[in-house]
């Protein structure tokens, strides 16, 4: 299995931690998030990784070059933000021989169970499989619809009047088919949620995650993933 990690985000919602410290290398129990992420897809099979940068790149660089895992890293330096969907587009090589790939979102901190978001998207093969969670304030996330069967007959972005609390955990698996969905002279940085997915209404399904799901990208959020993340891990 073959993974994009989006980890090329500023972080301002978290400064001042991330004038000096890259989002995906802000230390959680003791260890950068990255670290967490490589594990969790150690553990479920993931043999290659693509992580992009762009905010303090050289620690990252520094922190993979220090790696010992199985998981091969592959780094892409953008020197301004493509967006989500633009990172995924211009790195499309990375995954064309794969059946099946992760799209993953390094500002969460999860012990979500990969393998049985991948196992659902074999058993209903979707151009997109999206990993879905209760939201606790639907207001903040992209808020999906479901109908009986599981396809996404709708999504939102940020709704202003959300239609529901299920959200998209910004985990995701995906298929070749994926990239017709896409609009590859997109002016400026080129966002999944809010222009790709739209795209794919009717045609993608969802599934809620099993696992730990916290976004991190707030100093609240931060301190609560720190209490949480040991028992969150038994």
């Amino acid at each position: 299995m073959t993974a994009f990690l989006l980890a090329a985000g500023l972080g301002t919602r978290l400064r001042p931690v991330t004038n000096t410290l890259p989002k995906c290398l802000v230390p959680i129990a003791g260890r950068p998030l990255l670290g967490w992420w490589l594990d969790l897809l150690a553990q479920h099979g993931v043999k290659k990784v693509l992580v992009n940068l762009h905010h303090l790149p050289v620690q990252v660089l520094e922190f993979v070059r220090g790696y010992r895992g199985p998981v091969s890293i592959t780094t892409v330096l953008e020197p301004a933000l493509l967006g989500s969907a633009g990172t995924l587009w211009a790195n499309r090589a990375f995954v064309r021989d794969a059946e099946q790939f992760l799209i993953l979102y390094a500002d969460n901190l999860t012990s979500l169970d990969i393998t049985a978001l991948v196992r659902f998207n074999s058993e209903r093969p979707a151009p997109l499989t999206v990993g879905l969670f209760q939201s606790a304030n639907p207001s903040a996330c992209g808020i999906a619809t479901l109908d009986d069967r599981g396809i996404i007959t709708a999504f939102v972005e940020k709704p202003e009047h959300p239609q529901g609390d299920l959200a998209s955990a910004g985990v995701f698996v995906a298929r070749q088919e994926l990239f017709d969905s896409f609009e590859p002279e997109h002016p400026g940085p080129y966002d999944f949620g809010g222009d790709v997915m739209p795209r794919l209404i009717g045609r993608m399904n969802g599934v809620r995650i099993e696992g730990y799901l916290r976004d991190v990208g707030t100093l609240d959020s931060l301190a609560l993933a720190e209490k949480e993340w040991q028992s969150a891990q038994r």
